[in-house]
């Protein structure tokens, strides 16, 4: 997909890369986090790396992948596809972090800490160390890696059969990106593993679908560095990104149902949309002037959105209520009173990024031991009352990080232009007063309040005049007309 490049009057919009840097050290400093370790986390991070603790079993003959970002290098995931019978066998292999960490150590107490990676521009704030979580624990090309090996059987229609996981020893044939894949797909170049996982992908949604699960088909807002200059753009997903997110869910659907199973076990939560807020969307969709029959469920109307239009670009921001709220509970001896996802519509665990999340780490432990037919490890156990709430901390932290990040971008692209008028579309009104909300810029890629005198045309084309613009405070203000 070529580069978009965004431009006014001809020019590229873009802000100097070294005072966007010193911006994102005083954020890192605000908000009490560092990418530096502590001279002990790096030296055990270092001791670990040299010496993991290797499984027996030898699973190298399978010509697993990655598919991630260009840039990315802690590699969490890898998978490889075959056909079998009337169905698919799915081998996902999840990078082990239990082969390097011991409980109560260095590393695991710093991750206690971190909670997750904390990701903004060029700015990274790992979880673990880079000897661990770009080198010896990534999965990186031509490196044999120890890894949590799931083998996931489907039916035909992409249904589960049959699912185990297991410590092995992996290699991974290449590191791919996803503009690579999709390019090769598009050119009818591709390995036919991933004519595969095209194959498994819609099935996969369409599973997706009859459950009534539902995910929101965003552009996601992006930093772009060219050298020291940075710039802001919006990218929409390619398709095998869709279709490797579902890999990732299968497996995380998979090992929440081992945990249930159980009675054991450490889940995301989402509790089911609210009726007052779903009459609430119907009420948003008439103002917009969108066709929402009445028999038409929440996940059918949304998947009949298109992001590209502007109203339904309106509609889709507005959805994104209906998914806030979500959590993680653990569990051991006896079910919690919610273990769903609502918009995954089925139990759901996180245990396919343990590089990133420290979640991760315990979940896998867990499915590990179940698929075994063994007990959970102790030090799991006592930790399943207590990581909800680090989690909750650490995405909380995770967010103010990156929406601080992308405030400071935005506001230093667009300093010098104020009281320049900008093509928008106001994504949102105020509940309590229709004179302001948020409008999203198209060229530069930008999100901000917009106020206007009277009531503001909620899912409409303007044109936003830039009212302020301060990367040192990080505030950015439109007015309409």
């Amino acid at each position: 997909m070529p580069r978009r490049v965004v431009r006014l009057r001809d020019e590229v919009l873009s802000a100097d890369g070294e005072t966007l840097r010193a911006g994102i050290v005083a954020i890192q400093a605000e908000l009490e986090v560092t990418p530096e370790f502590p001279p002990e986390v790096e030296q055990a991070a270092q001791a670990a790396a040299k010496n993991p603790r290797l499984p027996g079993l030898d699973r190298t003959e399978l010509p697993f992948v990655t598919i991630d970002p260009a840039t990315a290098q802690d590699l969490d995931q890898a998978l490889h596809l075959e056909r079998k019978n009337n169905g698919f066998t799915v081998y996902y292999a999840i990078a082990d972090v239990g082969a390097f960490v011991s409980p109560g150590d260095p590393l695991d107490q710093e991750a206690h800490k971190r909670g997750e990676t904390l990701y903004g521009a060029d700015s990274k704030v790992p979880l673990y160390p880079k000897a661990l979580s770009e080198d010896a624990a990534s999965l990186l090309a031509d490196q044999v890696r120890p890894a949590l090996l799931w083998t996931i059987e489907l039916d035909g229609a992409g249904g589960t059969v049959a699912a185990r996981v297991e410590r092995a020893l992996v290699r991974s044939r290449a590191k791919l990106s996803y503009v690579e894949v999709q390019e090769q797909l598009d050119a009818g170049t591709a390995d036919p593993v991933f004519a595969l996982l095209k194959e498994v992908g819609e099935l996969r949604l369409a599973q997706e679908a009859q459950r009534g699960g539902v995910s929101l088909p965003l552009p996601e807002q992006e930093v772009r560095i060219d050298g020291e200059h940075w710039s802001l753009a919006f990218r929409q997903q390619h398709p095998v990104e869709q279709w490797n997110a579902q890999i990732s869910l299968l497996t995380g659907m998979t090992a929440a149902a081992m945990m249930v199973e159980a009675r054991t076990g450490l889940l995301r939560t989402l509790a089911p949309a609210d009726p007052r807020d779903v009459e609430r969307l119907r009420r948003t969709a008439k103002a917009l002037r969108i066709d929402w029959p009445q028999d038409q469920s929440y996940p059918e109307f949304v998947r009949s959105l298109d992001p590209a239009t502007p109203s339904h670009a309106a509609m889709l921001v507005a959805c994104t209520r209906l998914l806030r709220g979500s959590g993680y509970v653990g569990f051991s001896g006896e079910l919690p009173q919610r273990t769903g996802h609502s918009a995954i519509a089925a139990d759901y665990a996180h245990v396919t990024a343990p590089l990133r999340r420290l979640v991760d780490r315990y979940a896998l432990e867990i499915s590990v031991a179940l698929s075994a037919g063994d007990d959970v490890p102790g030090w799991v156990v006592d930790r399943l009352g207590e990581l909800p709430k680090t989690m909750q901390g650490s995405t909380r932290r995770a967010n103010q990080y990156e929406r601080a990040v992308l405030d400071l971008v935005e506001a230093a692209v667009l300093q010098e232009y104020v009281g320049e008028r900008f093509d928008g579309v106001v994504v949102e009104v105020d509940d309590r007063d229709a004179r302001k909300g948020d409008v999203t810029i198209r060229e530069p890629a930008v999100e901000a309040p917009i106020s206007h005198q009277g009531e503001l045309p909620l899912g409409t084309d303007v044109q936003a005049r830039l009212a302020a613009a301060d990367p040192r405070t990080r505030t950015i203000r439109f007015e309409l007309g």
